[in-house]
């Protein structure tokens, strides 16, 4: 028999907050985190303003309550963590914290964790002493000098800084997690991939709690510029805040963010064993890949597909007290096929379901993106209180949705569906209803 799955933990390290409880007041405060880029020199991009995760800078009280020994070994071992992978660590112990399963009431071998990420970009510094030593008093750089010269100067643990697999290594080796462990990178759609396998391990029997999630970031000195290179930024305003703007008739670009999420999934039999508080039942998973044909709107194309595939299991119907959480990356081309490819798997439903798009507070996180996102649309359920997609001002006539304006508790908390796509076609959902007995 199929396991009923439950998320009992949450964990988030975002721009407008560092755990769930400042996290869910930043949401409800409708407190965005997008202004001026600290950690970007001035005059690499061509925009000055992003959302970055200001209040994480990495120190252990930032990953969540836990035992002395504990401490000294993720402090030890941030000497091999990246920013990415930091927050990543940092989401999932909030995580295993709030849902209350410390080491002593969980069994090693039956708790596991599927965790997803960006691909993760090496920062400059790490070979600037490799390069300078590879200089002749010209100044002129001699690459024939990098095996002798440069490369000793690397650190040699710096390649385990970026490997996307670390933090489900870093969190399974910290806290004793024996049961299957997997890794994925899939930009955008990781979250909610990660959410599935992690869901399908609980219900084959294979484990009987298994943390899930997804980090990343665009804000990154190289990064920022491959992405300013592929896609449009959203330009500088004279209120940073506004610069996201989710199916706006003005909107000009996505917004450089940084953030992580994880969750704590369980049988539904194993959370009531132990008393645990349920955020929501996980009721249907689903995944798409559309890739550029002739004719074709890729974009359209694969939400329209997840969408149905997440109605399936509710027989074919958005639910009463729904809400949506779209992808919404502020960007003039994706945001009208993603909102085409709602109507045509909603049809009039969509004009009547509340429409939230957290990327209109925090930006676009990358392959943490999915991961915030569901975090607060569980926090929704949790709590029983619904908020306003923000910048909702300038609506596009030709996007026929009805962004949330936080009046909306009552239809919107008994449960939500989300997706998230990537530019590749890749497009991933989840469909998480309030928990009843």
């Amino acid at each position: 028999m199929s396991q009923r799955v439950v998320v009992t933990g949450v964990g988030v390290v975002s721009p407008i907050g560092c755990n769930p409880d400042s996290f869910w007041a930043s949401l409800c405060e409708n407190r965005s985190g997008i202004g001026p880029l600290g950690s970007i020199p001035k005059g690499i991009l061509q925009v000055q303003c992003g959302a970055e995760a200001r209040d994480f800078t990495g120190q252990i009280d930032q990953f969540g309550p836990m035992e002395k020994g504990l401490e000294r070994q993720i402090r030890k071992g941030q000497k091999v963590m990246c920013r990415e992978i930091e927050m990543g660590v940092a989401a999932c112990q909030w995580a295993l914290h709030d849902c209350g399963l410390d080491a002593s009431r969980r069994d090693p071998q039956r708790t596991g964790i599927v965790y997803g990420s960006d691909y993760i970009l090496t920062r400059p510094e790490e070979f600037s002493d490799g390069i300078a030593a590879c200089h002749d008093e010209q100044g002129q750089f001699h690459i024939e000098q990098w095996p002798s010269h440069g490369l000793p100067k690397l650190n040699p643990l710096w390649l385990l800084k970026y490997l996307p697999n670390m933090p489900a290594s870093h969190v399974a080796i910290y806290n004793d997690l024996r049961g299957p462990s997997n890794s994925l990178t899939v930009r955008e759609a990781s979250n909610d991939l990660a959410i599935a396998e992690a869901a399908a391990v609980i219900r084959r029997g294979a484990a009987d709690c298994m943390l899930a999630g997804s980090t990343g970031s665009l804000v990154h000195p190289v990064r920022s510029l491959h992405v300013e290179g592929q896609v449009r930024l959203a330009g500088d305003r004279p209120n940073p805040t506004e610069m996201s703007r989710p199916f706006q008739i003005d909107r000009d670009g996505i917004v450089l963010g940084e953030g992580a999420a994880a969750f704590v999934l369980e049988s539904l039999e194993h959370a009531k064993k132990r008393g645990a508080p349920i955020y929501a039942e996980l009721v249907a998973t689903a995944a798409h890949q559309v890739g550029p044909r002739p004719q074709r709107d890729p974009f359209r194309e694969a939400t329209r597909l997840t969408i149905q595939s997440l109605l399936r299991p509710l027989n074919h119907q958005l639910p009463d007290g729904w809400h949506l959480h779209a992808c919404g990356r502020s960007d003039p081309h994706t945001d009208l096929s993603e909102s085409l490819g709602m109507a045509d798997a909603l049809g009039d439903r969509l004009r009547h379901s509340p429409v939230f798009c957290g990327k209109g507070l925090f930006g676009n996180l990358g392959g943490g993106s999915g991961a915030v996102e569901v975090a607060a649309s569980l926090l929704a359920l949790r709590h029983q209180q619904f908020f306003p997609t923000p910048n909702r001002d300038r609506p596009d006539p030709q996007i026929p949705l009805r962004l949330a304006d936080g009046t909306e508790s009552d239809q919107a908390t008994a449960g939500f569906l989300h997706w998230s796509f990537s530019m590749q076609g890749q497009c991933s959902g989840v469909a998480f209803q309030r928990y009843t007995e």
